[in-house]
């Protein structure tokens, strides 16, 4: 009886969701988060987004070898964005019932980059492998987080997203849109 009391507080006052998310943009990648929701106005985020993208400093004259073209390009170099992060934002209802609102989130990230270096050009011979061995050059910054979202919670308990995001920092920045799923408890009892 009293676990009901608890969670019939809670309910009434709080809301508790995953999201996750599928990013396009200059990366490619997902974005996967905890979101915590009181009095159906503030909004607090935990989230990891990872990104990846065609490597910048490939050289022109890189191939893969045919082992790389029958596994479609696996193992080729990219560049990667991963980032842990915390924002804290404000939820807007666009419409009266509140099945389409806006979540107006800012915060930072911890922001890991890699990148690959130091190419050196092999003789291939038969072509089977790459023409090319490099190494990675990985480092931390801190990037600021920028991420609006359309949320349609078409029920208590799912719902959809579409969200820009912008991640910004001294070394490169992600930008892009996301689409995807929430589940959990994604409106309050007072709704």
């Amino acid at each position: 009886m009293v676990s009901t009391t608890i969670y019939a507080q809670f309910d009434a006052n709080n809301a508790l969701y995953l999201t996750g998310e599928v990013n396009l943009g200059n990366y490619i990648g997902v974005d996967l988060n905890i979101n915590y929701v009181y009095k159906d106005t503030y909004t607090f985020k935990i989230g990891y987004t990872d990104n990846i993208r065609d490597a910048k400093s490939k050289p022109k004259d890189f191939n893969s070898g045919l082992i790389g073209v029958l596994l479609f390009g696996v193992g080729d170099p990219d560049d990667q964005f991963e980032n842990f992060q915390l924002c804290v934002g404000k939820l807007y209802k666009l419409n009266p019932r509140g099945t389409i609102r806006a979540n107006m989130s800012i915060g930072l990230g911890y922001t890991i980059i890699e990148t690959p270096e130091n190419w050196q050009r092999i003789d291939n011979g038969a072509g089977f492998v790459g023409n090319y061995l490099w190494d990675y050059r990985k480092h931390n910054t801190i990037s600021l987080i920028i991420n609006p979202k359309i949320e349609f919670p078409f029920t208590r308990y799912f719902g959809l997203t579409l969200s820009p995001m912008v991640q910004i920092n001294k070394d490169t920045s992600y930008f892009g849109i996301g689409i995807g799923t929430m589940i959990g408890l994604l409106r309050s009892r007072i709704e």
